[in-house]
């Protein structure tokens, strides 16, 4: 069965056979500087032991420190971080950035644990890595299952070996060096990517119908930020459910509801809507803002939306990749698509290093500013190879990464 290791290597190979790249460089290219595989042993609550098992895979350096997030699931596992942290780099490289590629994760649902158990596994995750993470090495940030307060108890933790470094991690809380701007970046950078594509296409995003799969940090800034735009959310699903209205749905009365009810599941004015459905439904952008793999075979012949905007990691396979090609759907991908979330990380970063705080515009306006160029970038790239999107912002990151890899030397 292949892993999403193994899709994104497809990927991957698409784009090193447009850049002719040779079979040892693309080893070179693809194989993980460091894997990390750490014991976290705590203790619950209730005085019971739990040994949790924490990951740390930082797969490039070359352009410069690696960064990534650190995700807390029960499905995280080898394969998974080490798919992730390869697109960190690739990623990363896309949009500019001077940073390599990482993930990390614990295989844990946080949702089963009280705060003191999050607090007390994620100061035992950095007791078990610190020496090999930090501003100048590799650089953590939120994930799935993880939060602003998590990035509040890694730093503090770090800060006991090393004193004051809060460029150890980004996503933290504004109280505590975080960046204005960082919670929503990644939702925000996400429309901003769809405007521009619907732009390109001289076709209006006001009035525009919208699907999401997802009402995570992610798609609940995205579905916000689509309805400022004037963009119709019409179907949107969670954990919980989902819910349709063709009408367009009130986002921010939806997020006060999902908060209450822990879901979006029985929003009032609204018919219930099944992933299955929302993934066909006749809309004109669809934005996977969840977990990856769920565009799939089974699925991708059943999408009648003309655009895909990738807002989450890794949501679709290469074999729907293929699918979706041929029946001339455009798929903007998460290399490009959801970077806003690690470009405001590299903000968050500088100002730290910098002991210098930017206003919620700049960071806005600086963030607009690189997502423009960078889709401009693979977009020039797409028409000039006539390759899908996809290829043109592999073919631009592993560029730009095998270029520093050659520059600096093995």
């Amino acid at each position: 069965m292949a892993t999403s290791f193994d899709h994104a290597r497809r990927f991957f190979d698409q784009a090193a056979d447009v850049l002719d790249l040779s079979q040892n460089m693309r080893t070179l290219l693809l194989t993980p500087q460091r894997e990390i595989k750490v014991q976290v042993a705590v203790e619950r609550d209730n005085g019971e032991l739990s040994t949790l098992i924490g990951y740390r895979i930082q797969h490039d350096k070359s352009r410069g420190p690696m960064k990534g997030g650190l995700r807390f699931h029960p499905e995280v596992d080898e394969a998974e971080v080490l798919t992730l942290a390869s697109l960190m780099t690739w990623k990363t490289a896309v949009v500019n950035l001077p940073y390599g590629g990482a993930k990390g994760g614990i295989a844990v649902d946080p949702r089963t644990l009280s705060v003191g158990e999050l607090e007390r596994i994620t100061r035992k995750f950095v007791d078990e890595i610190h020496d090999m993470v930090g501003p100048d090495k590799d650089i953590p940030a939120p994930d799935m299952g993880t939060n602003a307060q998590v990035m509040a108890w890694f730093a503090n933790q770090y800060e006991k070996f090393y004193g004051f470094q809060p460029a150890c991690v980004t996503g933290k809380p504004v109280d505590l060096h975080g960046s204005e701007g960082r919670e929503e970046a990644t939702g925000r950078g996400v429309v901003t990517i769809a405007e521009a594509l619907f732009k390109k296409l001289n076709r209006p995003l006001v009035g525009a119908r919208v699907a999401l799969q997802g009402f995570g940090n992610v798609g609940s800034f995205a579905a916000e930020y689509l309805m400022e735009k004037g963009a119709r959310v019409v179907g949107l699903t969670d954990m919980t459910g989902g819910v349709w209205n063709p009408e367009g749905l009130d986002v921010r009365k939806l997020l006060e509801h999902a908060k209450s009810a822990g879901g979006v599941k029985g929003f009032p004015g609204t018919d219930p809507l099944s992933n299955e459905q929302l993934f066909g439904a006749d809309v004109d952008l669809l934005i996977p803002a969840a977990l990856g793999g769920v565009i799939n075979a089974a699925n991708a012949t059943s999408i009648r939306a003309p655009y895909i905007v990738e807002a989450a990691n890794n949501p679709t396979t290469p074999e729907a990749d293929e699918i979706l090609h041929k029946k001339g759907v455009i798929v903007v991908p998460d290399i490009l698509a959801n970077a806003g979330g690690v470009t405001v990380s590299y903000f968050e970063w500088v100002q730290n290093r910098q002991h210098f705080k930017w206003d919620l515009e700049r960071v806005r306006t600086e963030l607009n500013k690189v997502m423009h160029e960078s889709f401009e970038r693979v977009w020039k790239i797409a028409e000039e190879k006539k390759i899908p999107l996809r290829t043109a912002a592999y073919v631009l990151g592993i560029g730009r990464v095998g270029r520093a890899t050659v520059l600096g030397g093995v």
